[in-house]
């Protein structure tokens, strides 16, 4: 009979080293419930759910209720009758079964209902570090290098149970007090460190360098939970909710191959390889300056020095001629088409694809369009017979390609170069 009373389910607020704990009936020194059994839980019962709870009903075993709503939730679905819920004459006959039943069990019920709690707040502060470098792939097509790495960093990362009954299913079950993270902390952690190495290629692909994850936390949170998706989301029910880069690390000698490689890149500019002669030279005259032998004496030494550069066009000024050089050929380039390309009507580049490289625009449909809609290519439109029609001349400078802002329009001299506009500036 002690079995008939209602019962009153509810968790006390979990301290961050719980993740889940077994609910317990509320008693109290003016309760009179206090000798039925643990793990029987009456129709009619009330469970109540805090924020950031999730609570499940087990009974023999099978998870049969959840609720992640705070609130009370009122359970009518029960096996164990009881007097004070529903009509009195069908709860006693109901009540009267269940005691015949429990008869067979030399009066124990022969059944077993729970009620668990889940910790659904974001566990924090859970730290790592890489106790052996972890390879990453350099890319930086800008100077042409790609080259392996190796990298160490420290941090930390949160995660949340993301699907209860998963982690009910797979990881703790049935426990009789409470389930702790130190548990699995140790395991999260070590597949953890292991996901990172996918997790930084994807970093890689990005042409991120080592020194830029720190401040791309979002996409290593996304590449680390697309790593752990299949241990960690659909076998656990658990998530990576943030990660923080503390610093990352380059042993020194791969620190310098991707710095060499980045002074290499910049001296393959004319301009750049000049000035940067330009500083070593005026350096150079410094210490010439103050030859212990004498001034003069230093000066004579860097001046055949500097003929015997010049012979070979190590000088400052063959670097500038030719940095100019290939400027003025990339502008042809971009100006001037290939053969079977077309030029971008918006920033003038040329380009052999659907879309222009430089800006994107879309290349031109070739023909006139109707007012029918249909694209056309000769005199006629194809689809209703009407006559193409005539279009207005259109002009640019032929002496420096600068266009109207209305080519049909144009002024009688190019405001740039003043040249006269004439049948040749027709396009």
């Amino acid at each position: 009979m002690a079995d008939q009373w209602k019962e009153f389910f509810y968790c006390e607020s979990m301290p961050k080293d719980v993740l889940m704990v077994k609910g317990v009936k509320r008693t109290g020194s003016r309760s009179t419930n206090t000798k039925g059994n643990d793990n029987i839980i009456s129709n009619g019962s009330g469970i109540a759910v805090a924020d950031g709870q999730c609570m499940i009903i087990v009974e023999q075993g099978r998870v049969v209720e959840i609720c992640s709503e705070p609130g009370q939730f009122t359970w009518d679905s029960s096996t164990e009758p009881s007097v004070f819920t529903g009509g009195l004459g069908a709860s006693v006959i109901n009540t009267f079964k269940t005691m015949g039943r429990r008869v067979g069990y030399g009066g124990d019920t022969g059944k077993d209902q729970r009620v668990y709690y889940f910790n659904l707040k974001e566990l924090l502060d859970n730290k790592f570090g890489t106790s052996t470098p972890i390879p990453f792939r350099v890319v930086d097509r800008n100077i042409g290098l790609d080259i392996d790495v190796s990298v160490r960093c420290f941090g930390t990362f949160s995660y949340k149970i993301s699907d209860p009954i998963l982690f009910y299913t797979n990881v703790c079950g049935n426990v009789t007090d409470k389930y702790m993270r130190t548990e699995i902390d140790d395991q999260l952690k070590t597949e953890f460190i292991a996901a990172l190495q996918p997790g930084f290629g994807k970093l890689s692909d990005l042409g991120l360098r080592p020194n830029q994850i720190v401040s791309h936390s979002e996409e290593l949170q996304d590449a680390m939970n697309d790593a752990l998706s299949k241990k960690w989301s659909e076998t656990r029910g658990l998530e990576v909710v943030s990660v923080a880069i503390g610093s990352v690390t380059l042993p020194p000698e791969d620190a310098e191959i991707i710095k060499n490689a980045q002074k290499a890149a910049v001296l393959r500019d004319p301009s750049m390889a000049g000035a940067t002669l330009v500083e070593a030279q005026a350096s150079a005259l410094k210490t010439a300056a103050g030859n212990e032998a004498g001034a003069m004496t230093g000066l004579m030494g860097f001046g055949m020095v500097g003929q015997m550069g010049g012979g070979n066009g190590m000088n400052a000024q063959g670097f500038y001629d030719r940095a100019e050089q290939q400027g003025q050929q990339q502008q042809q380039q971009i100006q001037q088409p290939q053969p079977g390309g077309w030029t971008c009507p918006k920033c003038g580049a040329a380009a052999t694809g659907k879309f222009c490289p430089e800006c994107g625009t879309k290349k031109p449909e070739e023909g006139w369009k109707c007012s029918c809609g249909a694209m056309n290519t000769g005199k006629f439109c194809q689809e209703c017979g009407a006559k193409r029609p005539e279009e207005s001349a259109r002009y640019r400078c032929s002496k420096c390609n600068w266009e109207p802002s209305d080519p049909t329009k144009p002024p009688k001299f190019c405001p740039e170069c003043g040249h006269p506009f004439g049948d040749e500036d027709k396009i």
